[in-house]
Formats: structure tokens, C-alpha cells, sequence
């Protein structure tokens, strides 16, 4: 599989690379069952990079985590955030 990314849109107008629609269809189609996930709270001392090395063996995936819990930004993410996590990255490469 090639380096998953949410930048598939290009450079938006303004110039900047666009993530929006990558990130919605990301939540929607976990809405409509089409990504399965599973749970995990954030505890004490945890970073949604340090997860997404563990579970996808790239921290750089931060954000696949992120979208699916709602999360605009990880570093937004105290202890105690429940976080949806993709258990499989080729649904979420076919959505996005």
C-alpha cells in the first residue's frame, strides 16, 4: 500500500493542502459501517501519534485516528478521549 494520506484533494485556493473532504468521507463512512473500528480511551501521558505507531506502525497516521474520533487537531486530545481507531487501513484508503 502506498503512504496513506489526506491530502488527496490537491492545493486548495488558497494554496494550502486541502484535508477536509478526506476527513469527511473518512466519518462518514465509518457512520455508515463501512470501517470498522475499535475503542480506546486516551490515559495520562498518551499522544494519538505514539497510538498510531503501535497500532498501524506509523505515527505519521496520527490522523487517521483523529478523523474517525472527531478530533481536529491530536494535540487537542486530553486524557480521557474516547477514541475510534480504524482496525483496517485499506477501508480507509478505499473511502478517501
Amino acid at each position: 500500500m502506498a503512504q496513506l494520506t489526506r491530502y488527496n484533494e490537491g492545493i486548495s485556493s488558497t494554496g494550502g493542502l486541502t484535508t477536509a473532504k478526506s476527513v469527511a468521507r473518512l466519518r462518514a463512512a465509518i457512520r455508515a459501517g463501512r470501517i470498522s473500528t475499535s475503542n480506546r480511551v486516551l490515559k495520562q501521558g498518551e499522544r494519538i501519534d505514539q497510538i498510531a505507531a503501535e497500532v498501524y506502525g506509523d505515527g505519521r497516521l496520527w490522523w487517521v485516528i483523529a478523523a474517525a474520533s472527531n478530533i481536529g487537531w491530536w494535540l487537542q486530545a486530553p486524557p480521557g478521549t474516547r477514541l475510534s481507531i480504524p482496525t483496517d487501513l485499506s477501508e480507509v484508503e478505499r473511502v478517501i
